[in-house]
Formats: C-alpha cells, sequence, structure tokens
C-alpha cells in the first residue's frame, strides 16, 4: 500500500507556523518580485482571487483585507525537509515528488491498520512541524494521487482518504473525475482520449492498454494498470528529461544599463546550466532574448532574441556563458529600458547516449577535467548553499535583482533571522 502525503497550502502553511496571526485570515504568497499570486489560503480563494492572479489587479477591497507575502524559498524548502524527515520516522521508504508532495510505502502492513495509520501520520506531521497535510492511501502511485484528491475536497473524512482498486467507492471517484485530473494525463492527451469517448478516470482504466499504448505511450498503458489496481509506474516514469530548459525573470526595477544585463544574463545562464547537469544533457544551442515593458507605451518598445550555436553538446557552463554573452551583445540596444530578459538552453541531447566526435575523442582527458569541475562546483552549491561557487560577484542593489519587499523571516535557514520571543 502507499500514501501520498500532501501539505495543505504549503507556501501559506509555511509563513503561518512563524505567524499564528495568520490563520483563518486570506493569506497568499507572491511570485518572484511580487509579481503574482502563487499560493492562497482558503480564505483568498473564498474572496475569489484566481491562481496566477497579477497583485497590481486585486480590488482594493481585496487588498485591505489580504496578507500578501513575497516568496521565502529558503524556509518553505527547509519546511519541507522538515516534514520529510518526520516521514521517514514513519516509514524507511519515502519518496520525494514535490516540495509539498511525498509517496511513503506502507507494504506489508495490515489493510485493517492502514487508515489509522494515515491519521497517526497526518497527526505526527502537525504536531511536529506544524503544517497540515492530507493522506491518500491506495495500492498504487495513481490512485493515492486520486485518493489524495479527495481526502482534501471531503473534509468529514477528516483528511485521509484509502481507494482499494475494486471497491465501489472507487468507481464512483473514478467516474466524477475527468481525465485531465489524472495524475500523469495532460491536457492534449486528454483531448485525443476524448476523440477516443474516453473522457473520465474510469472509462480510461477500462480502455484496452494495448490500444492506449499503440495510440500514445507506455506510460499512459502503465496508468491504466495502475487505476486497476497494480503497480507499473516508478517516479522516473513521470520525470521525463525536458526538451529545452528556461531561466528569465522580471527585474526589479526598469533598466538599461549594459552591466545589469550582463550580471542577469549570466545568472540565468548558469541556473539553466545547474538545471541541464541534473538532468544529464548536453545543450547545442543557446538563447537570449531582451525585452523592454510592453505595459509603458510611452516607452521606447524593443524585443529581441538571438540564437547562439555552440561548437559541440556542452553541460559546462563557461561554454554556455561565454555563449550567452555573445548573443547578448549582439542583441542589446542603448536607450531603451529592459523590463525582462532571460537565457534558454535548446536542443538538448542525453549525455550518455550522444555520440561524440572524432574530433572530441582526442581530447578526452580536458572532457574529463571539466565534468569534474562542474560536478565539484555542483556539489559545492547543494552542500554549502546556492551561489557559495558562482561564475563573476554580482553588486549590490542591482536593477535585476528580485524584489521581495513583503518576504517573512527564514526562520530556520538563518542566524540573524531566528524567532525572538519577548518574555513580560
Amino acid at each position: 500500500m502507499i500514501a501520498l502525503v500532501d501539505s495543505n497550502n504549503f507556501y501559506v502553511s509555511c509563513e503561518r507556523v512563524f505567524d499564528p496571526r495568520l490563520e483563518g485570515r486570506p493569506v497568499g504568497v507572491l511570485s518572484n518580485n511580487d509579481g503574482c499570486v502563487v499560493a492562497r489560503s482558503e480564505e483568498l480563494k473564498a474572496l475569489g482571487v484566481a491562481m496566477g492572479a497579477p497583485m497590481h489587479l486585486l480590488p482594493p477591497a481585496v487588498r485591505r483585507q489580504a496578507t500578501l507575502l513575497s516568496s521565502n524559498y529558503a524556509l518553505y524548502g527547509d519546511m519541507s525537509r522538515r516534514v520529510n524527515l518526520v516521514l521517514g520516522e514513519c516509514s524507511p521508504d519515502v519518496e520525494v515528488y514535490s516540495i509539498d508532495e511525498s509517496f511513503v510505502g506502507f507494504a506489508g502492513l495490515p489493510a485493517s491498520r492502514l487508515e489509522a495509520l494515515g491519521r497517526r501520520l497526518r497527526e505526527t506531521v502537525g504536531r511536529d512541524t506544524g503544517i497540515p497535510v492530507c493522506v491518500g492511501l491506495a495500492p498504487t502511485r495513481v490512485l493515492a494521487k486520486a485518493a489524495n484528491r479527495v481526502a482534501k475536497t471531503s473534509p468529514e473524512l477528516g483528511g485521509v482518504c484509502r481507494l482499494d482498486a475494486e471497491a465501489a467507492a472507487t468507481r464512483r471517484v473514478l467516474e466524477a473525475l475527468p481525465v485531465h485530473a489524472l495524475w500523469g494525463v495532460a491536457r492534449r492527451t486528454a483531448e485525443r482520449l476524448a476523440l477516443m469517448d474516453i473522457h473520465t478516470a474510469w472509462q480510461l482504466r477500462e480502455a484496452d492498454p494495448k490500444r492506449i499504448r499503440r495510440a500514445f505511450s507506455v506510460v499512459l498503458e502503465r496508468i491504466v494498470w495502475e487505476l486497476r489496481g497494480r503497480p507499473a509506474i516508478q517516479l522516473d516514469d513521470m520525470a521525463e528529461a525536458r526538451q529545452r530548459i528556461m531561466v528569465s525573470r522580471s527585474f526589479g526595477r526598469l533598466t538599461g544599463e549594459w552591466r545589469d544585463l550582463q550580471e542577469a544574463v549570466r545568472q540565468h545562464g548558469a541556473r539553466a546550466a545547474e538545471k541541464l547537469r541534473r538532468q544529464d544533457s548536453l545543450a547545442r544551442v543557446v538563447l537570449v532574448f531582451l525585452r523592454s515593458d510592453p505595459h509603458r507605451l510611452g516607452d521606447r518598445q524593443y524585443h529581441n532574441s538571438v540564437v547562439v550555436p555552440l561548437a559541440g553538446p556542452s553541460d559546462d557552463s563557461r561554454a554556455l556563458l561565454e555563449a550567452a554573452g555573445r548573443g547578448l551583445a549582439a542583441i542589446f540596444l542603448e536607450g531603451v529600458r529592459y523590463q525582462k530578459c532571460g537565457v534558454m538552453l535548446m536542443d538538448l541531447v542525453d549525455a550518455e547516449r550522444h555520440q561524440l566526435s572524432l574530433l572530441a575523442f582526442r581530447d578526452e582527458a580536458a572532457r574529463g577535467r571539466d565534468r569534474r569541475l562542474m560536478t565539484a562546483v555542483d556539489r559545492l552549491n547543494r552542500e554549502m548553499g546556492r551561489d557559495t561557487v558562482r561564475f563573476g560577484l554580482p553588486r549590490r542593489g542591482t536593477a535585476w535583482a528580485l524584489r521581495c519587499e513583503r518576504r517573512t523571516s527564514r526562520y530556520t535557514t538563518r542566524w540573524n533571522e531566528l524567532m525572538r520571543v519577548k518574555v513580560r
């Protein structure tokens, strides 16, 4: 049996742990540069605030009632780690799926104990971390995701739902669940399934697995088996390597300074290179783009991009940043106030399967040194903190730096931001 443990409104819950005054109030967490709402409390949802709503477009009445906070990713990441430590005390089989979701294995336990175990798991996480979670129990990961969805939307279940593959209750849930709401079924896939008269999760469950595989993929066939209660999916099956990697961000304020743009492109390129190596890919092409603010009609408008081919497929930050720098120089225009820039790595190939050219074989020793250097940089930044080692030192207060005017303290990761308690 597998449990999916999902934290409720995770970013908001993290903020409430350290500020209980936020309980029961409309709370939203904003995206980078305080632009859009990316997390909402139930109270904020009730006010009609949609996910992704721009902060500056929120009605004044909503803004007066709501508490809107900047993203505090250092805090959220550490709280996620703490939740998973608690889960690890309850089971040795914990698979982290995202910052707020983990699968927990309970193989070999009697079926009669599972729901009580789910409730105890929920209570333990809440007691030890302050984060409320819901637990979905099922024999497969896909059904566990569906069970968790029911647990979240059915208050009478107390945050825990169990779905057995052949139970009548499971059929009712799957008949009411649109196929696009299933884990692993993309919108376009759902549209193609609709052409086969498959609209619900139950209809997909009853479909011929071989036909589904021929028409779609082996992954969708495995989802059919999972809906029938047969484990067929590993997390790696749902984490396919991306075909392109984009890192971009709006600036904290408009800027026309070359150095600001140079530092921003270098920062974005370094982040993209880290993601490229993480998925064991190489890039053949680097794209760089610049954009002014299209909403400032009185300003000079400019939007341009350039594609820079690499000499050979690479995941070396130095080669990627050199190409990104050349791209920026090619499209930079004086006299424009820029609002955003970005770097995209394209034409990706698998690092292990890539066939090296004869010329590359001649310099195997140098390539080995480069790989070891990048591995060391990534390990230091992973173990010692992001940007422990970086390519170039950015200035303080640059225009491209994130705007975090509403960020709360990073209570658990910064000594100088520890919570202070006053005794009267």
